[in-house]
């Protein structure tokens, strides 16, 4: 993947050695004040007030040279421009200091999760599902996530962007978030909610897991490239029914599980009546024409099939006529 951004070549001093110059420029500064007031009250004026005119411009100088001071943590970046001009991104860790002109946008390079709340699509059936994701996502290239997205202006506070770190990065959250969004409705809209909606055994939103996170980790790759943001893990952690549909769909469910059911039921009923007839006949136990055959194929298909207990009635009679 393409980058435009690059490593700031710039000077770079050690932050504890210009604290040092510019604490005793400062002292300095101001005792050269103070002589310069005395030698004004001498008899040498002029001498001092050239004194007092450099002291004082040294002052202003060394306020600004405190504005070249920066630290960085781990993970950290510093974006530079010159005037307006990328200059270079500054990642070392520690305490610097660089050229006080250089304006400066501090980002996160650490990993940042995202928990979208579920939203309402269609699936591939035209059913409305609710289905959300988690993603873990985070920068890797802090030249296109500044300014090829207007990551600034979406700020809350667009003037204090170069120290609200946590305001830039919430803006490029909710860029994240929208095509986050985007993507996960069009992954949904691919599959069918479950086996009943899809038609020859195809992957569905329910069962097919893997196949569909992998899918989204695609789509926002495609759609999270213009920032080079690199997508670390993308899941669906939230899958349901609407609403206004899912007292319909439980009930579907339940006639599906109940039928299942049933036909497990049916098949070992037959099963065993197959085999009581076998065991009777093979033993010679009894002689049974069919229609004494069928009834008790039909007794025991009661008996077996049925929701509550049957009573028994004990024939005493015998089975020939």
């Amino acid at each position: 993947m393409e980058t435009k951004e690059f490593a700031f070549k710039g000077l770079v001093l050690n932050g504890f050695l210009m604290l040092f110059v510019n604490l005793a420029v400062l002292v300095l500064s101001v005792i050269g004040i103070v002589n310069s007031i005395i030698q004004l009250d001498d008899s040498d004026g002029a001498q001092g007030g050239w004194l007092l005119g450099f002291c004082i411009l040294m002052v202003f100088v060394n306020i600004i040279m405190w504005c070249g001071h920066m630290q960085l943590e781990p993970n950290e970046a510093r974006v530079t421009t010159w005037f307006g001009k990328y200059s270079g991104t500054f990642s070392q860790t520690g305490f610097f200091w660089i050229n006080p002109f250089y304006s400066t946008k501090k980002v996160s390079l650490r990993a940042r999760n995202l928990d979208a709340q579920p939203i309402k699509v269609n699936d591939k059936t035209g059913n409305p599902v609710m289905i959300g994701l988690v993603m873990v996502w985070k920068l890797k290239d802090t030249y296109k996530a500044l300014f090829e997205v207007d990551s600034q202006t979406m700020a809350a506070a667009p003037n204090t962007v170069g120290s609200d770190t946590k305001g830039l990065m919430k803006a490029l959250e909710q860029f994240v978030r929208v095509q986050s969004d985007a993507a996960l409705r069009q992954v949904a809209g691919q599959y069918a909610y479950d086996d009943e909606d899809s038609k020859h055994n195809e992957p569905t939103l329910r069962s097919s897991a893997d196949e569909i996170n992998q899918q989204l980790e695609e789509k926002l790759d495609e759609r999270l490239a213009l920032a080079v943001i690199e997508v670390v893990e993308a899941r669906i952690n939230y899958l349901a029914y609407a609403p206004e549909i899912a007292a319909v769909m439980l009930r579907r469910q339940q006639a599906s599980a109940i039928i299942t059911a049933r036909e497990k039921i049916v098949e070992g009923a037959v099963s065993m009546v197959k085999m009581a007839l076998d065991k009777l006949s093979s033993d010679n136990v009894v002689e049974l024409d069919d229609d004494k055959k069928a009834a008790m194929v039909s007794n025991l298909l009661v008996v077996l099939c049925g929701d509550e207990s049957a009573q028994p009635v004990v024939n005493t009679g015998t089975l020939n006529h």
